[in-house]
């Protein structure tokens, strides 16, 4: 069963401890973490107020079952749950197994003036989940038994899924047939195929494979119209395309309950390789020429400074011998202070990865980078959807970790990651507070690059402060990256906590585009309201 108030399941293997030398890093980085008092399931469940739906045959108005799709994954989320300040809940949580039933609830949800959340693997870290205060009763539809592979044309390489298949089911089902999707978040164990399309999803090797968009075919999505079927055209010139329509729309236009997909077979080989440059703007340098060049690779990360001593020395824990050996290695070859790590994948047959691994090596080289020889490629392959898992321990010692993530030209990578950094670093400044900042380029393209900024700081003497601090952190990042002409969101969607920023993405009549199809689908607004659009909408 899922932690009802953290990331992942109960008893996981995954499942993190802070040892003593991490504890001392974070108190040299932002000082000591003071534990704070948790909630219980019990204390939390005693908030549920009684519901305001009818009884029905698909929908349970159990009082735990609401307080699991109460909220998804944001820190804003994560506070609220261990302090027990939750103070909206859904009426009723119904778990379709079949587009018909579904139909069936968007019905039950006209006749009855209900609001809809459609809710999938509840991984939102931007509040795409959340219930409003509302005057009317909110119905949250999971679609978490619609999880099977329906489908699978292997000629055309196409499988459809119910929009409720988890990562790992995907992967599975497509695996015993010899094939991929190929799609990795880091939200990949729990988070669902219908949330991927919802949000616009990008998987760790993405450069391979293709975003979420890249491999979205085609599929159904029930409506409070009625059913809309998009099929499934290699390639079109007739009109805009419906699809796009559909991705990214958070739910606010229904709910998608079928998806083909583009599948590939699984590859004959794959492997990850470390390589360490002596400076960040050598590694953007090389990072661009990859991409740039058209290596055919599945991936890039490039770490900055501060990103690279952060993991390596939280990665070794108590024991740094192995890191010291390797910056002693690197200082042989001139690379020291200042250096940076990056990661790069090559995923294929075995005659493809052997070239492209080759051709990386060379591009790196001539940067002056040095391949990693330690195996430091293996770890991150092997713990590459651990880092979730760090929040709890974390705010068990007071600490809290989030992240910020947009996208520019390469042009301007370099002073958006110095101001977004900047901004989160001196946020807490007139509390006296220290904020530990660092970030790497997680998604390459030939015309910029994604920006991913892990913050962490202390919570302070309450959640409230913690909850306090974590609005002026965001809003500091999100200012910078709305000022270097970034995306307010490059993979997690827009959700509540980014809808305020759209507007500045998108313009006026972009948002007024946006909004016009919103209305058509859901003229009185039930379909996961106070998502995507900013407070202006009409």
């Amino acid at each position: 069963m899922r932690l009802w108030n953290g990331w992942g399941n109960e008893n996981s293997d995954l499942t993190m401890a802070l040892n003593s030398g991490l504890k001392m890093l974070l108190g040299a980085l932002v000082g000591p973490g003071k534990s704070l008092p948790e909630a219980s399931l019990k204390d939390v469940i005693a908030k549920v107020p009684a519901s305001r739906l009818d009884n029905h045959p698909l929908i349970s108005l159990d009082q735990e079952t609401r307080v699991r799709h109460a909220r998804g994954q944001s820190l804003p989320d994560w506070l609220a749950m261990h302090s027990g300040n939750v103070d909206t809940f859904p009426d009723g949580v119904a778990q379709p197994e079949s587009s018909q039933q579904v139909r069936e609830l968007l019905q039950h949800a006209v006749d009855c003036g209900l609001d809809v959340i459609p809710y999938g693997g509840g991984t939102s870290v931007v509040g795409h989940i959340n219930p409003n205060a509302s005057d009317r009763p909110v119905l949250t539809i999971s679609m978490a038994k619609m999880n099977k592979l329906l489908k699978i044309d292997p000629v055309s390489q196409l499988a459809t899924f119910g929009a409720g298949t988890p990562g790992p089911e995907i992967e599975a089902q497509l695996k015993a047939q010899g094939f991929t999707l190929g799609h990795f978040p880091q939200s990949w164990e729990l988070s669902t195929l219908g949330g991927w399309v919802a949000s616009r999803s990008s998987g760790q090797q993405s450069l391979h494979y293709g975003r979420i968009e890249a491999l979205f075919a085609g599929g159904s999505m029930e409506t409070l119209k009625g059913t809309m079927d998009i099929p499934t055209i290699p390639a079109s010139s007739a009109g805009p395309d419906i699809r796009e329509m559909v991705l990214g729309s958070e739910g606010r236009m229904g709910i998608i309950t079928e998806v083909v997909v583009r599948i590939t077979p699984v590859p004959e080989a794959e492997q990850f390789q470390v390589v360490f440059f002596p400076s960040w703007e050598v590694g953007l340098t090389a990072a661009r020429g990859l991409v740039q060049n058209r290596i055919a690779l599945s991936m890039v990360r490039l770490s900055n400074p501060l990103e690279t001593t952060s993991l390596l020395y939280m990665g070794a824990g108590e024991d740094t011998s192995g890191v010291v050996a390797i910056e002693a290695a690197l200082a042989e070859r001139g690379i020291g202070p200042g250096k940076v790590m990056m990661t790069f994948g090559v995923t294929g047959s075995t005659k493809h990865c052997t070239y492209a691994k080759e051709a990386a090596l060379e591009l790196c080289a001539s940067h002056g980078g040095a391949a990693d020889q330690s195996g430091l490629g293996d770890n991150w392959a092997h713990g590459r959807f651990r880092a979730p898992y760090l929040r709890d321990p974390m705010g068990t010692a007071g600490y809290a970790v989030d992240t910020m993530e947009t996208a520019v030209d390469w042009s301007e990578v370099a002073e958006s990651v110095e101001r977004i950094e900047q901004a989160i670093r001196i946020g807490l400044a007139d509390e006296g507070e220290q904020v530990h900042a660092y970030t790497h380029l997680s998604h390459v393209y030939g015309q910029g690059s994604s920006i991913y900024t892990t913050y962490i700081y202390r919570f302070g003497d309450s959640y409230e402060q913690a909850l306090q601090r974590w609005h002026k952190l965001k809003a500091a990042g999100a200012e910078q990256i709305v000022a270097s002409g970034g995306t307010i969101s490059h993979q997690h969607g827009v959700g509540a906590d980014h809808r305020n920023y759209l507007q500045a993405e998108k313009g006026e009549l972009g948002i007024a585009v946006i909004d016009s199809l919103c209305q058509l689908f859901d003229p009185s607004g039930q379909m996961n309201p106070g998502k995507l659009l900013p407070d202006t909408e009409q």
